[in-house]
Parts: C-alpha cells; sequence; structure tokens
C-alpha cells in the first residue's frame, strides 16, 4: 500500500477524528511541527485521553501525513477546474494566468472550505522548511498533476531561460508564493485586529504580478 493511500482521509469523517486535525492543523501552522507535541494537540483539542493521537494515528507523524494529504488533493481537484477553464478559452495566454492557475485554487481553498482548507497554507509553509523529504514522500508525485502542467506552461513563456535556469526560477516562485500565501493566511485568521492590506483582491493581484516578473527577469550575464 502506498503512503498516500494509506493515510487518505475520508470524505465523510466526522466527530473526534477530525477535530483533532483541525487543532493540529492549527497548531503546526502557528508554531511549526517541531515545537508541537500529541500531549498539547490532545489539550487543546479538549480531550481526556491525551494519548488519543495515537489512538486515531498511530503515531505523529501519520497524523501529519493525514493532513498533508487531506488538503493536497482538494487543492489538485480545485487546480484541474481552473486549468480546464483557462485551456477551453484557449489559454493560459500569459504567464500570469499560468500562476493564477497554481495561486488562486489554493487561496480559494483555503479561504472556503474551513474543514479541510484552513490554516493549510501556513501549515505546508511550515511543513516545507522543516520537513521537505517527509513532504515528497508523503505525496509521491501524486495530487500534484495540475501544478506541473501549469510550470509545463510557463516554461512556453520563458524561451529566454534555458531548463536549468527555469527549473531555479520555479524553485525560487514556490519559496516566494508558499511563503506570501501563509502570511496572507495568518492575517486573515487574525479576529483581533484588520489586516485590510494582507486581505485585499489588490495584494492577491500583486502576488501574482511579483510572481510574474521573478519569473520573467533577463537570464543572467
Amino acid at each position: 500500500m502506498r503512503v498516500n493511500d494509506k493515510y487518505a482521509g475520508s470524505e465523510s469523517e466526522a466527530g473526534p477524528k477530525l477535530h483533532i486535525k483541525r487543532v493540529a492543523r492549527r497548531l503546526f501552522a502557528l508554531h511549526g511541527e517541531h515545537n508541537v507535541t500529541v500531549r498539547e494537540i490532545a489539550r487543546v483539542a479538549e480531550q481526556r485521553n491525551l494519548g488519543v493521537v495515537a489512538y486515531y494515528f498511530g503515531t505523529k507523524d501519520n497524523l501529519i501525513a493525514e493532513i498533508l494529504i487531506d488538503g493536497a488533493k482538494r487543492i489538485e481537484a480545485r487546480r484541474l477546474e481552473f486549468l480546464k477553464s483557462l485551456e477551453i478559452n484557449g489559454g493560459p495566454t500569459s504567464i500570469r494566468e499560468a500562476i493564477e492557475g497554481i495561486v488562486r485554487p489554493s487561496v480559494e481553498f483555503t479561504d472556503t472550505d474551513e474543514i479541510y482548507g484552513q490554516y493549510f497554507n501556513s501549515f505546508l509553509f511550515q511543513l516545507s522548511i522543516s520537513r521537505s523529504d517527509f513532504l515528497h514522500e508523503t505525496l509521491e508525485g501524486r495530487w500534484n498533476v495540475a501544478y506541473q502542467t501549469c510550470l509545463s506552461h510557463m516554461r512556453t513563456f520563458l524561451p529566454h531561460l534555458d531548463k536549468a535556469e527555469q527549473n531555479r526560477r520555479f524553485v525560487f516562485f514556490g519559496s516566494y508564493v508558499s511563503a506570501l500565501l501563509a502570511q496572507r493566511e495568518v492575517r486573515k485568521e487574525d479576529t483581533l485586529k484588520d489586516h485590510p492590506t494582507w486581505t485585499s483582491e489588490a495584494t492577491l493581484n500583486d502576488i501574482i504580478g511579483t510572481s510574474a516578473a521573478l519569473l520573467s527577469a533577463p537570464a543572467p550575464e
């Protein structure tokens, strides 16, 4: 059994297990998974049994894997739909549209799916920094077909860069967008203070536009 099949959650799951995943996702997003214990997750989730994570998931890594897959497969579905709408209209017609295929479905997921999307971009950003190998091993190349398709479209708009240069730009792009979407998400979830700059449509357009500039910059001499 593949790791991503083993930890794939049920579409109709509910109750304590789902509640624990939601609490853990928020704690991991805000503090990093290394700084959060399973006992703390149980306490914040208001579970009397501090071994509840082991009961439902076995290990902390299994819990992290389920949270990761929950979000990845839902974002993938949204990206495929977004790409389909672009391709029906003959797109993407610009590198900006190809970038939107990556950014907007991810933002819409975290903005509208309270059960599986809340804090997901921040969780993903923290995990990409602390345990990138675990992230890639868990997903095993699945739930990223649409992402790779968007990158392929981007290459067609970067003829001035060779493949190695394009790959480097994609690494920069991934880190740049991931960090900004994580910050946007945390500000959006802050109920104690308004953050109009981070939550505005203009800011999202700027993230997409500056990403296009990063990718399209002239090749180094």
